[in-house]
């Protein structure tokens, strides 16, 4: 008979990849209807910023929250909480009847979603000891479908339905990995006994670690900038209207996927800092030729290289983090998850700001400049990893 430590590793796997596609259906759902908001609620382009500054903090607390709980109690009924969270979620910020209820809900779907992406981050992490970069990897695939299909799924029906009634359909799926999370055995908590509060806190004075989430506070900015600001940039800068505008910013998305499906091969075999250097160059490229377009080819082209080259950041860094810290791998995701989200939520909210004042063609200078200080930080932090590696030898 099986017992309740038992679990399929295929079974937990798979049932991260459906919580993290439902995540990144939630990540993207702010930047694929900004430009509705902005219409229905009356909001300029800075007061709409506060939207992404609010998921972010609620992705934040989430990101805080679930690392400790899931080392001490394991996963299922967190997840099993948080996935009806982003239903009812859905629902709500479909029919909000004011900016200010809007600006609610999005927070604690943030919170949700926040504790979704840690919680299913970290189990994939628990789950593939052998290759977790490339288990990552391709796990990061499925965050890219969500991500993808939620904005294609509005330039699809767009000319049908209305923005609420297809949010409102999307977030009823959500029923299903609801049932998935009731149905699968998870892995049993790694510190049942109590949390070891001094050795969480020592995590906090790991440089490398600390190396490691500086690099994922650029890298989550520029994700959350590209996703949340591409639809409005296509409209206002690039001059593609409703659907269109929309199917741009899917190509973001598309581009990871792509990407994505690529490294999980490469990871198996290759050095994973050499894949995050080339991702770099890549985005770099697309960056600079989104920057220069004028018309939505160009521009589609452009933003589909970007998303190509943002693919690697997280599943090479948070493998990393996994390889380094496998006794308190929840933890130790929390704590870079943290400053990823912080970087996610400073960074959007700064190029609306620019925005308003300069055009988005100059807030989007911020990509390039920051794929400029994520280099700089892998450099820092594999020389660190080295040094530790020869000084155990």
């Amino acid at each position: 008979m099986t017992t309740p430590t038992q679990f399929s590793r295929k079974a937990a796997f798979w049932a991260a990849c459906l919580g993290i596609l439902v995540f990144g259906v939630v990540f993207t759902t702010l930047g694929a209807i900004l430009p509705s908001l902005i219409d229905r609620f009356g909001v300029d382009l800075s007061r709409a910023g506060t939207l992404f500054t609010l998921q972010s903090l609620g992705l934040l607390v989430g990101s805080i929250f679930f690392g400790p709980v899931v080392d001490r109690y394991g996963y299922r009924t967190l997840l099993i909480v948080s996935a009806i969270l982003i239903l009812a979620g859905l629902e709500a910020i479909a029919f909000a009847p004011t900016f200010g209820i809007l600006q609610a809900v999005v927070f604690i779907l943030g919170i949700a979603g926040g504790v979704l992406n840690g919680a299913t981050n970290a189990l994939v992490a628990d789950v593939s000891e052998e290759s977790r970069g490339a288990a990552l990897s391709l796990f990061g695939v499925f965050f890219g479908v969500g991500a993808f299909g939620m904005p294609f799924a509005l330039s699809l029906l767009l000319d049908s339905f209305g923005y609420s009634e297809i949010l409102a359909g999307i977030g009823l799926l959500v029923v299903a990995p609801v049932a998935v999370f009731a149905l699968t055995r998870f892995p049993v908590p790694k510190q049942p006994h109590g949390f070891p509060l001094k050795q969480a806190v020592a995590l906090t004075k790991d440089r490398t670690l600390l190396l490691l989430g500086a690099l994922l506070f650029l890298q989550s900015g520029l994700e959350v900038t590209s996703g949340g600001w591409s639809a409005e940039y296509s409209e206002t800068v690039i001059g593609v209207a409703g659907g269109g505008a929309v199917f741009i910013l899917s190509l973001f998305w598309a581009g990871m996927v792509v990407a994505r499906l690529v490294l999980g091969f490469w990871l198996k075999q290759g050095d994973p800092a050499r894949a995050l250097f080339v991702s770099i160059a890549l985005a770099m490229i697309g960056s600079t030729i989104l920057i220069q377009s004028s018309g939505a080819v160009v521009a589609g082209f452009g933003i589909f290289v970007m998303g190509a080259g943002l693919a690697a950041g997280f599943p090479v860094v948070l493998g990393i983090v996994g390889d380094l810290h496998p006794h308190l791998s929840g933890t130790a995701f929390s704590l870079v998850l943290v400053m990823a989200l912080t970087g996610g939520s400073l960074l959007p909210y700064i190029a609306g700001v620019i925005g308003e004042s300069a055009g988005l063609r100059s807030a989007f200078l911020l990509i390039p400049g920051g794929l400029v200080g994520i280099t700089i930080l892998l450099v820092l932090a594999l020389k660190r990893i080295k040094m530790k590696a020869e000084a155990t030898e």
